[in-house]
């Protein structure tokens, strides 16, 4: 019973991967996973979290796999493999996006842009629950687009806010991500599109490395190398320091609010490890993820630690923003360290830090299917 109930809270893609919650597994595997779990909690506590965490429900077992194996079967495996290396997988993102076009004229969610002496990040909803950003510089007139996946959507961006396109960050290759590069950057003749030379890229001009860093004006972006949901994945470091304000890490699809992405071509170790690398950054560092996943993500860290009070009060935050349809990735709403307004801090801060990293155990075992 309490498997069904776990199920059921798991809405949109935790659906998908609920049989991973089968009841208590006996003898020594179960005690062994519970083991795990424990030290896990305790390795990766949030610095918030003073008291010594408790291990996961035994309600939630841990269903062990081969360490460094990919969880994906085979039917996931070729259907993966046909979207990422063929252009079959082009045309279906070009059929996602003429869908999301229809049903989201004017985006699928209400964002509002974030400004900090001089420097204006701006969110840009795309597909059905994706994001754009164009970090400018308003002095200069420069702008930086990362994850342009619809062109049209980004272009309108550029020309309501006047400003010149000089640098397309991608953090990884799905076209989700990168399906914009080509038309954006033809039309903009002088734009450079950054990422990673393993992720194969479209019209990737300039390779980075992991700690690399592009300018543009005042901007100082550095990228770090996280692996897990692609071999390449690449986030986006904005420093703060050169317009005296908060850095901002632009996190594609490592990093969500309470959640992180699926491990396409790597283990949850890796992504494990990749995690580790940004939630090291300063508690100021305000985050800027790929796609609108709160909700699905806290009802799935719900599941973990039903009796977290800070994930309820997002969570009651989350659902009247989406009521609105308005974005969760806005300035304004939720109040983060010290009672000011924002964006939510790279750190996922209170203890859901730690659900998003047990998340790690389960959500890899049944990617793909």
């Amino acid at each position: 019973m309490a498997a069904v109930v776990a199920a059921t809270a798991l809405k949109g893609r935790g659906a998908r991967n609920a049989r991973v919650l089968r009841g208590i597994l006996s003898g020594a595997t179960a005690n062994k996973a519970s083991q795990n779990r424990t030290r896990a909690l305790q390795s990766h506590s949030s610095p918030e979290c003073k008291e010594e965490p408790e291990p996961l429900s035994p309600e939630l077992e841990y269903i062990p796999r081969k360490r460094g194996k990919n969880p994906m079967k085979a039917v996931g495996l070729a259907w993966y493999s046909l979207y990422t290396r063929t252009w079959l997988g082009y045309l279906f993102y070009r059929q996602q996006l003429r869908r999301a076009r229809n049903r989201f004229p004017k985006g699928h969610s209400k964002t509002q842009p974030r400004l900090f002496n001089g420097v204006k990040v701006l969110p840009i909803p795309v597909l059905s629950d994706n994001y754009s950003y164009l970090i400018i510089d308003t002095q200069a007139g420069l702008a930086v687009a990362v994850d342009p996946s619809d062109p049209r959507a980004v272009q309108a961006s550029i020309e309501k806010e006047r400003v010149n396109l000089v640098a397309i960050l991608c953090t990884h290759k799905h076209w989700d991500h990168s399906g914009g590069n080509r038309d954006l950057s033809r039309r903009h003749r002088d734009c450079r599109v950054y990422g990673s030379p393993q992720d194969g890229i479209p019209y990737l001009t300039h390779p980075l490395c992991h700690q690399d860093v592009v300018s543009v004006g005042r901007l100082q972006i550095r990228a770090l190398a996280t692996p897990g949901h692609t071999q390449g994945h690449l986030v986006y470091l904005l420093d703060g320091e050169p317009y005296k304000g908060p850095s901002c890490l632009f996190s594609g699809d490592l990093l969500f609010l309470s959640g992180c992405g699926r491990t396409f071509e790597g283990t949850a170790e890796t992504m494990l490890s990749s995690l580790d690398t940004v939630l090291d950054l300063g508690d100021d560092t305000l985050l800027w993820p790929g796609h609108e996943y709160a909700e699905e993500n806290l009802g799935f860290a719900g599941v973990v630690e039903p009796e977290n009070v800070a994930r309820e009060r997002k969570m009651q935050w989350v659902q009247r923003q989406r009521m609105e349809r308005k974005s969760t990735v806005r300035p304004g709403g939720w109040e983060g360290r010290g009672g000011k307004p924002g964006p939510h801090p790279a750190s996922t801060y209170h203890c859901p830090a730690r659900a998003c990293k047990l998340f790690l155990e389960l959500w890899p075992l049944t990617a793909g299917v």
